[in-house]
């Protein structure tokens, strides 16, 4: 066994990028249900950075309930080190890869070691990496329940009605605004693996990148607004959301969908007289689903693209890269 203290990064207070502090804390002891996760590589996410400076951008009833200090992150890719003794499906030395414990904001990756939950882990993929797998859970798992299958049925603290993905097949046109992120990248490619038609949003520099991801029509929305130039589509994907996604609602034909994936602002009279639907759900960790994933990624009609890498100790470096935007892909945290 390793020794009992490990490097992690951790918030003592709620702040900017400069708040993640790079810690020797003691290792975590799997309980019930867990294993123990040799950390080799984290990936990032909006919910890392929604920790860090507090939750401000939720609604004070739907922030949910934590205490400093605190290890933030949810994505991981690793190999298990030890395995509780009610666990039966992992085994010491098996790479895994997981979305830990979310909804909650307890997965604590940012770290050498992890207690994951083992329902929420897969086995990694043979033919990727640390760092590529690590990318993929939060952000896959988030285009598969909103578009594949929501796999679940907790109801999403902002709507009421359970989320449907809409079949996707041949003779669904998809507009995916944002497509050059985390989960807007997997968005297209499962789209496109369901033979769906999709014309990407995204700005001018991800355009080579989003045509060899198999889009079949490009929009820079720095020079056009996609409601100017698109009608008649079936699905809008919106991974950008906030209050300028009403907008796009003009794209769709009657009877459409938008699935915003982070919640905008809607009026219903609108949505009502545009005689479509606007509708959502929010990602839950679900091993089952990560390994049918998985097995897109091994076969490499998914594949996970990386923004950029930087290790554990310059997760401070990795959030302000977060903050610049335009992300091609995920950024990633490699842990030696």
């Amino acid at each position: 066994m390793p020794t009992h203290t490990m490097r992690a990064v951790r918030l003592h207070e709620h702040g900017g990028p400069e708040v993640l502090r790079h810690d020797e804390v003691p290792i975590p002891e799997p309980g019930p249900g867990e294993v123990l996760v040799r950390v080799h590589a984290v990936g990032i996410n909006p919910p890392d950075w929604y920790l860090r400076d507090g939750m401000s951008n939720l609604p004070p009833e739907v922030r949910p309930k934590f205490s400093l200090p605190v290890i933030p992150g949810t994505d991981m890719s690793g190999v298990v080190e030890a395995v509780a003794a009610d666990v039966d499906g992992f085994c010491v030395g098996d790479e895994v890869f997981g979305l830990l414990r979310f909804p909650s904001f307890d997965g604590s990756t940012y770290a050498e070691y992890v207690a994951a939950p083992a329902s929420d882990l897969a086995l990694k993929p043979a033919g990727i990496d640390h760092v590529h797998a690590a990318g993929a859970p939060m952000a896959g798992l988030t285009a598969w329940q909103f578009l594949i299958d929501v796999g679940h049925d907790h109801p999403s603290p902002f709507q009421a009605a359970q989320h449907r993905p809409v079949p996707l097949d041949t003779n669904v046109t998809v507009l995916i605004n944002g497509a050059a992120g985390g989960v807007g990248h997997f968005a297209l490619q499962l789209a496109k693996w369901k033979g769906a038609r999709v014309i990407a949003v995204a700005s001018g520099a991800h355009e080579s990148f989003l045509s060899e991801l198999g889009a079949d029509e490009f929009i820079d929305y720095t020079k056009n607004r996609p409601e100017e130039l698109v009608h008649g589509v079936d699905l809008v994907l919106d991974a950008v959301g906030g209050p300028d996604s009403k907008r796009l609602l003009r794209t769709l034909k009657r009877g459409g969908s938008q699935f915003p994936v982070f919640f905008g602002e809607f009026d219903e009279e609108e949505t009502a007289k545009l005689g479509v639907t606007v509708t959502g759900t929010q990602v839950r960790s679900n091993g089952a689903q990560l390994a049918e994933l998985g097995r897109l990624l091994d076969a490499g009609t998914v594949r996970v693209a990386i923004d950029s890498t930087f290790a554990l100790a310059d997760a401070r470096v990795a959030h302000e890269r977060a903050a610049r935007g335009h992300i091609q892909g995920k950024i990633v945290l490699t842990v030696a």
